[in-house]
């Protein structure tokens, strides 16, 4: 089954490709930042928790205002279900976890060695060819990378604990591309990924209540602004527009596009949070926007 079988139902997404993945790189990056803004605030899972019922209930309800049935078979209700947990609630629940303890320009970069683990399991699981180019690209991203998480260790400004947490979350986020080109559940995208948003929400709500205080909120018009933010432009649009650019490219390509998140990343994090970035984070940019354009370029 291929992912043409995962149609997009009005309200649907007619974006140029250039457009739609600028778009994408912009919101995705801005969310380690904002999210760093809003865990001051709210602990990190029911932060989450509030934020996937919310926006599972905003895409559901315009789903169903513009007329677009909210029926699924059994089989597709499940495997949007197992996407939530895995590309949402253990991506995101491990991630914010993990950002407590490191910046949100090292958060950006971490997550953006998601084309080299998609590129590999790809090849495996869904036949994508590896081809020498593409291979040079993604030793050249994870390379760039690499050698910026190095110079942060060095300098100590991040804690080997959080990074260790957002590598599993790195994990989860890939496991949960390959499912989706692997099974391609049918179903229109906005109510998919309502249902995707609420089984994280579900899935993430008895950790949050176990583990942390609903006393812990502040409530700031900071937490506010973040929380609207979160919802509407990330878990809605910014989800929309991942599984959209899922569709149109295989998941290599798709996924190369994360390597532009360390610039972005650190950008944000320095107008939002005021986190240094060295020249050497500068530097390690450089391989990193090579190798996406070796893995994305045509053949």
């Amino acid at each position: 089954m291929t992912a043409a079988s995962f149609t997009v139902s009005s309200p649907s997404i007619r974006i140029k490709l250039p457009l739609m993945v600028t778009a994408f790189c912009l919101l995705w990056s801005s969310a380690f930042a904002v999210a760093k803004v809003a865990i001051a605030d709210c602990p990190p899972l029911l932060l989450l928790t509030f934020r996937f019922l919310l926006a599972g209930i905003v895409m559901l309800a315009a789903a169903a205002l513009s007329g677009v049935s909210l029926k699924m078979s059994r089989r597709d209700l499940i495997l949007f279900a197992a996407l939530g947990v895995a590309n949402q609630a253990a991506y995101l629940g491990i991630g914010y976890v993990g950002l407590k303890s490191i910046s949100a320009g090292l958060s950006a970069l971490v997550i953006s060695a998601n084309p080299v683990l998609t590129a590999v399991l790809a090849a495996t699981f869904l036949g994508e060819r590896m081809t020498v180019r593409k291979a040079l690209g993604l030793v050249l991203g994870v390379g760039g990378v690499a050698f910026v998480v190095q110079s942060r260790l060095t300098g100590g400004l991040d804690h080997p604990e959080g990074i260790a947490f957002t590598l599993v979350a790195l994990v989860s986020l890939v496991i949960g591309t390959i499912l989706f080109k692997l099974f391609a559940p049918k179903g229109g995208l906005w109510v998919g990924n309502g249902v995707q948003s609420l089984s994280a929400g579900l899935a993430i709500l008895p950790f949050a209540f176990t583990f942390e205080s609903v006393g812990d909120i502040v409530p700031t018009w900071r937490l506010a602004a973040a929380m609207a933010f979160m919802v509407l432009f990330v878990s809605v649009f910014a989800y929309l527009l991942w599984f959209k650019l899922l569709e149109r490219s295989g998941a290599t390509a798709a996924s190369s596009y994360h390597f532009l998140m360390p610039p972005l990343g650190m950008l944000f994090g320095w107008l939002l949070l005021g986190e240094h970035v060295s020249s050497l984070d500068l530097a390690g940019i450089v391989p990193v926007a090579l190798g996406i354009y070796l893995v994305t370029r045509p053949a």
